[in-house]
Formats: structure tokens, sequence, C-alpha cells
């Protein structure tokens, strides 16, 4: 459940100042014709808005229903023993092929019965909505498995809090969602689904909201950076050192949502490329991709000096405290920066007769596209159980390895006992973990999620 994954400012900075993060999948890529006019140039309340009003003047609006309050059992306790996982399971099933009318409609009731909550969102909504149906859709398919499900409320909880979340957010959202399920249920729609449908979400925010309390025990929503360094490094992709204003706490591999001021209400995910430095500073790795709204302005339209918005540290593809397991790691492109900034951590953490084996193989289309080769190569002689291994998969010539990345790993690296990462292009990541699983035992090859639109 997803109130705001395109959010905000916190609300006591300056109205209407807010912003959004990344998208968590497509919607199966399907772009519903209705969707595609309807949120291509306006906001999308204002087109149907009297339907919708029309529509709640005869069924009732939707009223905050009570949620369970902090205190209550998180949903590991409770999602098997009182929540009809079944009937939430079929009702969503009916709906989910109709994924963008049911938003359409949830977003357009919610905007006009709660008009205060507008401004939490992007102008365009057709992204946010992908993003939302599939935060939805995973909550519905995990009910059953309560320690994965409790896991990502709870990181969705922390990571509502730089959008400017709120308590009072969560009730208005759920009780427009419940109606909404109802609505496009039609007579399926029983005592019994209501029931369900009002017990999984209450869970789900009871845990968000759990979570998000202990995190701002912790840590701030967001952390405003100083851009300190811009160096490009090729004319589509560049090498950014922030300045955070107070300190970010992160693990190597992790990542970051970033905000820059040219594009508020839109946060895009940026790995850490470097690990924990005593002076706070930390590294970006960008390329800006065709369209891409944030890594093009990180690019093009940024300089130091200039300012913008850092999320809190998230992902899980970190290395172990294990001494003695090496390491393999697949690069390409860009998705060196957390390759790299767990090589610095394996290094930094090392001892005498105590050193980690990694081997990376970096892999680009060009020569010139291993931007950060010389780097490496300092890395390898500060530490020589350390192995880069250049990879070019174009025409031009190389003196080097040639082939696509996930064939040349597959024919030249040995995965035996090590502990395996990935990242790049999705594509290439889904190959290389495709032709490696025979080899490898489950768990055994770490990578993020597929990257969103930059």
């Amino acid at each position: 459940m997803a109130i705001a994954l395109d959010g905000s400012y916190p609300d006591d900075m300056f109205p209407g100042g807010f912003a959004g993060q990344q998208r968590l999948t497509p919607f199966g890529r399907r772009r519903l014709q209705q969707a595609e006019h309807l949120f291509s140039l306006t906001d999308p309340h204002l087109r149907i808005s009297a339907r919708i009003e029309a529509s709640g003047a005869a069924s009732g609006a939707a009223q905050p229903r009570r949620q369970p309050e902090l205190n209550e059992p998180a949903a590991h306790d409770s999602y098997a023993s009182d929540i009809d996982s079944k009937l939430v399971r079929e009702s969503f099933s009916r709906i989910a092929q109709n994924g963008g009318a049911v938003l359409e409609y949830f977003y357009a009731r919610l905007f006009v019965q709660y008009p205060d909550m507008r401004s939490m969102f992007p102008h365009a909504m057709h992204e946010h909505m992908e993003r939302v149906f599939t935060a939805i859709a995973r909550i519905v398919w995990s009910v059953d498995n309560p320690d994965s499900l409790t896991e990502y409320l709870s990181q969705l909880g922390r990571g509502h809090r730089k959008f400017g979340v709120k308590d009072r957010h969560y009730e208005p959202f759920l009780a427009v969602l419940s109606e909404t399920v109802r609505h496009f249920s039609g007579e399926s729609w029983t005592c019994r689904t209501q029931a369900a449908w009002d017990a999984a979400l209450g869970r789900a925010a009871s845990a968000m909201r759990a979570a998000a309390e202990r995190d701002a025990e912790q840590q701030p929503p967001w952390w405003i950076g100083e851009v300190v360094q811009h160096d490009l490094r090729r004319p589509d992709l560049a090498v950014l050192t922030i300045r955070p204003d107070q300190p970010l706490h992160y693990l190597p591999g992790q990542y970051v949502a970033v905000q820059v001021p040219r594009w508020p209400r839109v946060w895009r995910n940026f790995s850490i490329a470097n690990a924990p430095r005593e002076n706070g500073l930390i590294d970006l790795h960008v390329r800006g991709v065709c369209g891409g709204m944030v890594s093009g302005w990180l690019v093009r339209g940024t300089r130091p000096g200039d300012t913008l918005l850092l999320g809190p540290a998230c992902g899980e593809m970190t290395a172990s405290d294990d001494a003695d397991a090496a390491l393999l790691c697949v690069a390409g492109g860009t998705g060196l920066a957390p390759i790299k900034a767990i090589i610095e951590g394996v290094i930094n953490s090392s001892r005498p007769g105590r050193r980690r084996e990694i081997v990376l193989y970096f892999g680009a289309r060009s020569q010139e596209d291993l931007y950060d080769l010389a780097d490496l190569r300092v890395l390898e002689w500060i530490y020589p159980p350390l192995t880069v291994i250049p990879v070019v998969s174009g025409p031009q010539e190389f003196d080097g390895i040639r082939g696509m990345l996930p064939h040349v790993v597959a024919q030249h690296a040995n995965c035996e006992g090590r502990e395996i990462f990935v990242s790049g292009p999705d594509e290439m990541v889904s190959k290389t973990a495709g032709l490696l699983a025979g080899r490898v035992e489950p768990g055994q090859i770490r990578h993020d999620p597929p990257d969103p639109a930059r």
C-alpha cells in the first residue's frame, strides 16, 4: 500500500512543494488507451470529478474507518489469523485486469473528497499509478507470507517519510481504496469481503506507521545535499560528489533516492559509489538516459554549489561479514557504482592475513565507456587480491576480452563458494543471473530490483 509514492517535502516546509519516487514495476507494460489520453496533460480528477461526485452522492462518500493503533499486533502476528486472504485475492483478481481504470477512479475520488492531498502527487499520474498498483498487488499476493510482507511494509513506511506522509493521511487513503475495490467488485462484494479488506489494509497501515515512527527516532526523512564536484566523464555520464547537510548512514552497495529542484515531485534512485567516508561525502555515477528527467538534469544541468534532496539509504545488495568469502562482482555501465562501494568496503575492513579475493568483470559497449577504469586500476594496485577484468561488447578494437558481459562471465568466472553481486541494465542483470543460476546455491547471487526510469 503506497500512499504517496510521489510525495513531498514535509508539510511544515512550504505549501505545494512536493516530490516523488521510483517506479517499482510497470503495470505489465500495458498502456491503457483510456489512461493514455487522460493523464497526458492535465490533472486526472479535473476531467472526471463531476462523474465521481455524482457517484459519491449515489453510493455514499467513503468514510475513514478506524485503523489499528501502532501498539496493536503487527502484520507478522496477525495476517494468518484474522484476514481471509482468499477473499482478498479473489476480489483483487477480478479488478486487476482493469487496473488503469481502477486507479483512475480511485485518485479521482480521493482528490475530490480530500483535495488537500492533491499536492502530494505529481502532475502526470500514469507512472505513479503503475507503482501504486504494483505495491498493492505485492501486498495482496504476500498476505500469507507475513515475514516478507512485514519487511516490505516497513520499507514502505520508512520510505514514505520523505514524501511528507503523516498519520492523518492513512485513513482517508485506505477508506477510498476500500470503496474503490468495492465499486469495481460489483455484486461479488459481500460483508465478509469488506471485513477481509479492512483487516488487510488496516494491518498494512499499522506496520507502515510503526516502521515510520521508529525510523523518525533515528534519522531525518530527507537530507539536503550540496554538489561539491561534477565530473563529466562522457557527454552523457557524470560522477557527482555530494555533501549531505547531516550524517547519512548507509552500507556499501545501498542506494538513495534523489530529487532535483528542476523536477519537484519526482524522485529517482541512484547507488552510492563509495564506502562510507569520514568526511561524509558520497559519489553518484549518473548516466543521462533518454527522457530521464532526473538523470538528464544531474548530468547536464547541475553544477558545483547546486543543492538537491536525498532520501534515506535502501537496498539489500550488501556484502557479508565473512572474511573468508571471496567475491565475484559483475558490473555493466553505471551499475559499477554499488559494486565499487562494496569493493571499497571490503578493502577498508580487510586485515593482514584476512584479505578477501575479489574478481570484478566490468562491461561496456566501448573502451571509452569504461569510464572509471583508471580508478579501478588504482584500487587494484592498492589491494592485490582484487582483479579487474574489463569487457567490451562493441565492434571497436579493444586489447582485452570482447563479448556480451553475461556470456563472458558465464564462460570464465569461478562461482564456487563466492558471494556474487550483479549490477547494471535490467536485461544484463537478469541474463547474468539466469546463466549462473544452475551453478550456484539459492541466494548466492545478489542484485537490486530493476532500475526505474531515470
